[in-house]
């Protein structure tokens, strides 16, 4: 029976329950016809659709009211328009598409070359007929404003911050003390067992790498892989419904108030969630990928297209396209779901991958770009955790590091390599080590930054674990079925002496050392550090630095094998960090100018800046005065703390260092045997320094 359908709204954008039925508005600026898709699916497996044409358009928008039509109701649409490639115009309604507001999806794309793929006809300028009806998943209707009670955040300074970056699945699937349906799923990450390591370990917030509604392509299915990690998003206001126990369960569309029940489970144990969100480009690849949403319903709009040949794509991703920021429709749905996150599903804050893309309004990076001063003004978006991928590829301006807006913090790159290139003795490196340690202030200090504008790394989902940094020379990605071709190859790790496993002693004793070394830079140094997820317990990945396709072993944490020394030791960095406001300043440590840090040798004299450029030097003690801390807490007090004394010896051989003659000195942590916290004092006025290992020594301020 035909179904009715009323003018409605032009906004807000995508399909909003109401009294009586729901409104569908759609943004498509070169459509000459919008028909919305009712589908119904049979007990075969069979689809069935009814055609709504959506006649009323304004600003932009396609639009109608639709009676009895609400929650549950699965949906896409056909766009009739112009297929021009030669113009950039890609319209076939023989494609049924999701909606780019869709909140929830269902189901996935059957991957079948004839339906996606232009390899069986002319061209990517050919129009392929062929329809999707029973090949696409659906956009399903849902009401996101579930009555979970309150949901506050804890709304925790940066520079009180640790991040924990973790994947919703990997950090779930293998969990012995995780129902079996929970395992892999929201409800998994918000189950006590897991929320206890969080706790246990003391991080302030974790970091979920990509939640929105992903797709694989042919090419990873063909080889029987994944797209685990999720970058390849599809809808970007959708909780990607695979990691729903709801869904696994029979109940299409409950990915939402799931995911939501999991923020307000991690913000009563007083845990912020962060987003790794993909803003820079889409699943639908370059002019051979499939037709899925964006490119069917507004090409020019969503893509940036190349100056005189908008057949192809302009790509600064390596993805075959990047989203085009500079236009409206793009740039509202980008901000529009920004909100959505935050406002509906109570999220509190974002990591941006190959955050240079969304400052390129006009093909160079700017921070004055549209969507960085948009962000600036925002009431919502201004107020929330905001870091930057500071990069993306094939662009002279590329690596943009320390170049975004005042209020964003930035994964710094700068960082990680200078760290682990000091730690595995690299000449030339004791200066930049300092000036990583000390914050960044050469990076970020110019732009009257704190150093919380430093998001501190060693190690993250896109390489290397740490164990396998400390166990691995080159990279090892055989199971990536890429012939080795994929993964950086520049990874500036030192597997200590022996490739991968071994029953080398020697090797067997310096990787936990070198590990320990690595984890306490990162925790000591200021800034926002960012522990990846499963580090703590040994993880490994076998040597692969590219697991983004291994939705398996390789890629889940082994609970069954667990460093609980090693767990133990982070647990008791995070702590000692937690412990000291010295730790976790507020502004940069300035020297000479105000007496709150001397950089000595190992023998207690001043470093000069012969020994700074010496490439040959590998130690250096930092003493750190915590009564000169010109900031305050959030509630005025004075942020006065202990002395701190770090006595840091890059050798391979072990350093004897001398105590600054006011004490008493207590030492606090050893990283060369893994002593955390002992308090003892030390005997003499020296004290020897093992081989590649850092020492701590903390001193009581009189108050």
């Amino acid at each position: 029976m035909s179904q009715s359908v009323w003018p409605g709204h032009p906004f807000p954008l995508g399909a909003t329950p109401g009294e009586g039925g729901t409104n569908f508005a759609l943004a498509s600026e070169i459509a000459e016809a919008v028909e919305l898709c009712v589908v119904t699916e049979g007990a075969d497996g069979g689809r069935s659709e009814e055609r709504i044409e959506l006649r009323e358009y304004d600003a932009g928008v396609w639009h109608g009211f639709v009676p009895d039509l609400g929650v549950g109701t699965r949906y896409g649409y056909r766009v009739h328009g112009p297929h021009d490639p030669g113009r950039g115009l890609r319209c076939n309604p023989a494609k049924l598409l999701l909606d780019p507001y869709a909140k929830s999806v269902h189901g996935d794309a059957t991957w079948d070359e004839r339906i996606f793929g232009y390899r069986w006809a002319d061209g990517p300028d050919s129009v392929n007929t062929l329809d999707s009806l029973d090949a696409m998943p659906l956009s399903v209707v849902v009401d996101p404003l579930a009555d979970l009670g309150v949901n506050q955040s804890p709304c925790i300074p940066y520079a009180d911050t640790v991040l924990y970056e973790t994947h919703v699945k990997g950090f779930t699937a293998l969990h012995p003390d995780i129902p079996q349906e929970l395992r892999g799923t929201y409800a998994g990450l918000a189950h006590p067992a897991a929320v206890d390591h969080l706790l246990r370990l003391g991080v302030t917030a974790v970091e979920l790498l990509p939640v929105h509604q992903s797709v694989t392509s042919g090419t990873l299915r063909q080889k029987g892989l994944t797209n685990f990690w999720g970058y390849d998003t599809i809808s970007f206001l959708a909780p990607h419904s695979a990691y729903s126990a709801s869904v696994r369960a029979g109940n299409p569309g409950g990915q939402v108030a799931e995911f939501q029940a999991m923020v307000a489970t991690l913000h009563r144990a007083g845990l912020e969630v962060v987003l790794d969100v993909v803003f820079n480009h889409t699943a639908e690849g370059n002019e051979l990928g499939p037709t899925l949403c964006h490119r069917g319903i507004d090409n020019p709009a969503y893509y940036r297209l190349v100056d005189g040949d908008p057949r192809h794509y302009f790509d600064t991703t390596g993805t075959g396209n990047s989203l085009n920021v500079a236009h409206l429709a793009c740039l509202r749905m980008i901000l529009d779901s920004l909100r959505y996150w935050v406002t509906q599903m109570h999220v509190d804050g974002f990591r941006f991958d190959l955050a240079a893309t969304l400052g390129r309004d006009n093909g160079g990076f700017a921070s004055t770009s549209s969507f960085f001063d948009l962000v600036d003004q925002d009431p919502v978006l201004s107020q929330v955790k905001l870091i930057a991928e500071p990069w993306d590829v094939g662009q002279a301006d590329s690596y943009d590091l320390g170049r975004f807006p005042a209020q964003w913090s930035e994964w710094n790159g700068r960082y990680r390599d200078t760290v682990r290139d000091f730690w595995r003795s690299k000449d030339g490196t004791m200066a930049d080590f300092a000036s990583r340690i000390g914050g960044s202030s050469d990076l970020f200090g110019g732009s009257r930054r704190r150093p919380s504008a430093s998001v501190n790394l060693v190690t993250t989902h896109d390489g290397f674990t740490l164990r396998d940094l400390v166990s691995y020379d080159t990279k090892h990605n055989a199971a990536n079925g890429e012939d080795g071709r994929d993964g950086a190859d520049d990874n500036r790790s030192w597997n200590c002496g022996a490739e991968g496993l071994t029953d080398n002693p020697a090797v067997l004793a310096l990787r936990p050392r070198q590990q320990r070394a690595l984890l306490a830079t990162l925790l000591l140094s200021l800034g926002v550090p960012m522990i990846l997820g499963g580090d703590e317990l040994g993880r490994t990945q076998q040597g692969n630095n590219n697991a983004y396709c291994q939705d398996n072993p390789i890629s889940w944490f082994d609970w069954s094998q667990v460093d609980s020394e090693l767990l133990t030791w982070t647990a008791e960095l995070v702590a000692l960090r937690m412990a000291h406001p010295v730790l976790r300043r507020r502004r940069y440590l300035t020297g000479a100018r105000t007496g709150d840090v001397e950089w000595l040798t190992p023998s207690g004299t001043p470093m000069t800046d012969a020994a700074w450029n010496d490439p040959h030097t590998r130690s250096v003690a930092v003493l750190i005065d915590g009564s000169v801390e010109p900031d305050r807490d959030d509630r005025g007090v004075p942020l006065v703390d202990d002395d701190l004394l770090l006595m840091i010896n890059g050798w391979w051989q072990e350093l004897e260092f001398t105590l600054p003659a006011e004490g008493p000195w207590r030492l606090a942590l050893d990283t060369f045997d893994g002593t955390v916290r002992p308090e003892a004092e030390p005997a003499g006025e020296t004290v020897r320094v093992g081989p590649r290992s850092l020492v701590v020594f903390l001193r009581t301020k009189a108050r």
